[in-house]
């Protein structure tokens, strides 16, 4: 079985393009996971590359962000190509099947416009109303 879930954050705002032809949003983002037990002279996080397709990459468009805490689920993907110096380049990537949110967008390094708040409402982030049949997890 090809299962992952990883809880991190974002290193970067995902980065959206649409497939040739179909037309499909593909959205690929890194998420920094903390290691537990942080040993010395050891890096203390992984950076894990993640893909996700269709309506999660357009939600990932709309409403993830440099630092925000989410939860991914999907499988284990690995992977090669040659690059144009002629090395073999070998990619290990998580396709995303969902993704959900950890915390507020208002607490944490994920705020707008640089300002910290604290969270008032749980560690959940408020989603506008109206875009109930648009979310693509549960």
């Amino acid at each position: 079985m090809n299962r992952c879930i990883f809880c991190g954050r974002l290193v970067r705002d995902p980065e959206i393009r649409y497939a040739e032809g179909s037309g499909t949003a593909i959205a690929r983002y890194t998420i920094a996971i903390d290691r537990f037990p942080k040993k010395e002279g050891q890096p203390s996080a992984d950076f894990i590359s993640c893909i996700a397709f269709g309506k999660s990459a357009e939600i990932a468009e709309k409403y993830l962000a440099k630092g925000a805490k989410i939860l991914v689920e999907g499988h284990i993907q690995t992977g090669s190509y040659t690059n144009k110096d002629g090395q073999k380049i070998y990619t290990t990537d998580c396709i995303v099947e969902k993704h959900e949110f950890v915390e507020s967008r208002n607490s944490g390094s994920a705020t707008e416009g640089g300002s910290t708040q604290s969270s008032s409402g749980g560690d959940f982030m408020s989603i506008p109303a109206g875009i109930d049949e648009e979310l693509p997890f549960n």
